[in-house]
């Protein structure tokens, strides 16, 4: 049943200010990602490769961050649902500084377990790749802290319902990125350096401004300038009740990527390549998807805080149709566009031919499967619901994933496709239980706050 139009906490009109700029802020963060293998296309194969597996770590790094944001917005915006614009004030304060002290810390980790990435977590790669894996490495890892405070000021914005902020702010951090790297490797031919240090100078840009743009807010939530950190236990366990699982998730997730990718390098330079490939043009395969998802986590989040639980599953129906008849819409015109997308990289023709069927397979799923899979789980942790949706994905990415990338890759000999055969096989099981948690309704009961 459709709520009355006058009850709606979000007009159409509020959707399309909200889903817009999310939608043009993921879409520049997959073109400077695909700009940058691009770039770094001109160096090589081996250092394409050495960045993709360098950014695989780094991916996990990233989406820690972004679930300790996701906590944060969950909690500020059913805060904000229930009006109580004070706590949503603290529990926006509580997140930044928690991610920045947990930023420095695994930015340590990663300068201390340098060798240890290099040797143990990528396998037995080339001589060349490995170099170039370990200049991306070093330079790359003093970003993690400007990329956590960036992700949780922008899901700040997004819990007042403006994402423009955080668009304007990517808009500039991703033109620093660009040109820094055309400059650098173009003019200065630095190499795989000189796509690290422009993201590096961008990532500091974008904190910075994201940061001053919260204690600059004339919003619903306004960050106050922090003299010392000074950690408010309660609300961060709140805070940790959504992040930490889904943290773990997100964090399973790359992890199994990473072991993926392990496996991956053992079918040689050409299987690598076709996969970084893969996985940058992927992206814009699912992009409207990833956008539209922090949509839905910010408007259920609000609906729970209201105790408004009819208009929670009316927009997660909403906004799924949504992504649906985008992801059609973006997976057709990606086809249509593949071979000229896959010339622009100048692969081998083994290669190409890899990518091409990676491609075209997994943009069939993403239209079928990826929404169930990944879109009603946001619904689920805006609303409180966030250990079992975990323990649904961390057991079906082992379990069909991982397990199912050597048996289809590697003993029944399908390759790198065989991997991608299972990453598809593991949305198919992932979409049908979260499905099912969400159809039983036990997401009504958990609210947070």
């Amino acid at each position: 049943m459709k709520p009355q139009k006058k009850d709606l906490l979000f007009g159409n009109k509020d959707l399309a200010l909200l889903i817009f700029p999310l939608v043009i802020e993921q879409l520049l963060a997959v073109l400077v990602g695909m700009a940058d293998s691009v770039m770094i296309a001109s160096v090589g194969e081996a250092a394409v490769s050495g960045v993709s597996l360098v950014d695989s770590v780094m991916n996990l790094c990233i989406t820690l961050f972004a679930a300790l944001a996701t906590g944060g917005a969950v909690i500020a915006g059913q805060y904000l649902g229930y009006r109580d614009e004070e706590n949503a004030g603290k529990a926006a304060s509580q997140l930044v500084q928690f991610v920045l002290v947990t930023a420095l810390a695994i930015t340590g980790v990663m300068y201390l377990g340098k060798g240890f990435i290099l040797k143990n977590v990528f396998g037995n790669i080339e001589a060349d790749v490995a170099a170039h894996a370990e200049t991306y490495l070093m330079i790359v890892s003093a970003s993690i802290p400007f990329i956590a405070l960036y992700n949780g000021g922008a899901a700040i914005f997004r819990t007042m319902g403006n994402s423009k902020v955080s668009m304007i702010v990517s808009i500039i951090m991703n033109t620093i990125n660009v040109v820094g790297n055309g400059v650098l490797i173009y003019g200065f031919h630095m190499g795989t350096a000189g796509v690290a240090l422009p993201t590096l100078v961008s990532r500091m840009v974008a904190a910075f401004l994201i940061l001053l743009l919260l204690m600059r807010s004339r919003g619903l939530i306004r960050l106050e300038p922090v003299k010392r950190i000074r950690f408010d236990w309660g609300m961060i366990r709140k805070i940790l009740k959504i992040g930490v699982p889904n943290g773990l998730e997100n964090g399973m997730f790359q992890l199994g990527k990473i072991m993926v990718l392990s496996l991956v390098s053992t079918f040689g330079t050409s299987a690598i390549a076709a996969n970084a490939v893969s996985n940058t043009v992927s992206l814009f395969q699912i992009l409207p998807g990833m956008a539209i998802n922090l949509a839905v986590t910010t408007v259920v989040a609000r609906c729970v805080g209201a105790g408004d639980y009819e208009q929670a599953e009316y927009y997660t129906k909403k906004l799924l149709l949504i992504i649906y008849t985008t992801l059609l819409v973006i997976n057709v015109a990606i086809y249509l566009a593949q071979p000229m997308i896959l010339q622009i990289y100048g692969l081998t023709d083994q290669t190409a031919e890899s990518a091409w069927n990676i491609l075209t397979f997994h943009g069939i799923g993403s239209v079928v499967i990826w929404p169930l899979a990944f879109s009603v789980p946001c619904t689920l942790r805006a609303a409180g619901d966030a250990k079992i949706p975990m323990y649904i994905s961390i057991a079906s990415m082992w379990i069909f994933r991982v397990v199912f990338s050597h048996i289809l890759g590697k003993y029944l000999g399908m390759g790198v496709f065989g991997v991608w055969v299972a990453m598809v096989i593991d949305w198919c099981v992932r979409g049908a239980l979260m499905t099912a948690r969400y159809k039983r309704g036990r997401w009504k009961q958990m609210r947070t706050i």
